[in-house]
């Protein structure tokens, strides 16, 4: 006999809630290095006396680097690389996710997006010491540059103008093909989290912290880097 429109099974309805996921400096650091990047991009194109806005640039590109080096240690929970970094067991779980219909809650970085990450920090760090050792012999001479040996100068501006600058651009068209991704397979916008910091997410997700003497920290640690970055191009210039 076949079964009735009351007999026949429904997905199980799966409540969330909303969950303080992205605390306010991971949020400040995502898109202010996304402005800096850009302007890397443009200054770099246009050349000539665009090169010391370029630089400026690249050492607040820099600066912004270490402070997330740093609040991947201290900052909030879902901040902190131990929470997120990719693991065979996350893989494997995402991977399954993937082939599942039904709507995939996960949050924070997921651990594809969390290599991307990874990625990217390790490329604009690579990126941006390969412009202090840089020299075109036009228009930027890095400061770095008259302390190493004329073939490792020569290395870091033929990678800073090439390689180096295809794989930043690369991962950046990366991280927006995955967000277009996760807006048309799961129906996730990922673009308001990082603005206002909220996630749906499933009851007993542990938020994270978010006060104001944490966003002090924050800043005496962007502070602290922002020095160690001047103390940097000052040693070699």
């Amino acid at each position: 006999m076949p079964a009735t429109d009351a007999e026949t099974p429904t997905a199980p309805l799966v409540h969330t809630q909303s969950v303080r996921i992205w605390d306010l400096p991971t949020r400040l650091f995502h898109w202010l290095l996304a402005l800096l990047v850009v302007g890397l991009v443009v200054s770099g194109n246009i050349g000539g006396n665009a090169m010391p806005v370029h630089a400026w640039l690249g050492q607040g590109v820099l600066t912004l680097v270490l402070f997330r080096l740093v609040w991947g240690i201290v900052g909030g929970h879902w901040s902190r690389f131990s929470n997120f970094l990719p693991t065979p067991r996350r893989l494997k779980a995402y991977w399954q996710a993937l082939q599942q219909p039904q709507p995939h809650h996960a949050v924070g970085h997921n651990p594809l997006g969390a290599l991307s990450i990874v990625a990217m920090l390790l490329i604009l760090l690579l990126q941006a010491c390969s412009g202090l050792l840089s020299d075109d012999e036009i228009a930027f001479t890095g400061p770095w540059a008259v302390l190493a040996p004329s073939e490792w100068v020569s290395w870091a501006t033929s990678y800073h103008k090439t390689w180096g600058k295809t794989l930043l651009l690369g991962l950046v068209a990366l991280h927006l093909l995955a967000i277009l991704f996760h807006r048309l397979r799961f129906r996730h916008n990922l673009i308001p989290a990082m603005l206002h910091g909220n996630q749906e997410a499933l009851p007993g997700t542990p938020p994270t912290h978010d006060r104001l003497g944490q966003r002090v920290v924050a800043l005496l640690i962007l502070l602290g880097c922002a020095a160690l970055v001047r103390w940097l191009v000052a040693f070699g210039g």
